[in-house]
């Protein structure tokens, strides 16, 4: 998503983990897959959102990076070690 998710005016106004976004996500993950590339996601979203890196994983991603103050919390939650 190209929008400026730090602008106060803006960013009540989008969510990472709205269905359209995440079917997106998917049709691109999968258009990946089928050609044999990477695919990976750079972002706030699974930094922010805990749930959305377990979906992200359980649709086959390769790799998702997280801003480093979030990493441990969110290997422990899709560890299942943190709910």
């Amino acid at each position: 998503m190209g929008l400026d998710r730090d602008s106060a005016d803006i960013a009540h106004l989008f969510d990472e983990r709205d269905a359209a976004v995440k079917t997106l996500l998917k049709l691109a993950i999968s258009a990946c897959q089928k050609q044999g590339k990477y695919v990976g996601i750079c972002g706030q979203g699974p930094s922010d959102h805990p749930d959305l890196a377990r979906w992200l994983m359980e649709q086959g991603i390769d790799t998702v990076s997280l801003n480093p103050d979030s990493v441990i919390e969110t290997w422990l939650f899709l560890s299942g070690e943190q709910s």
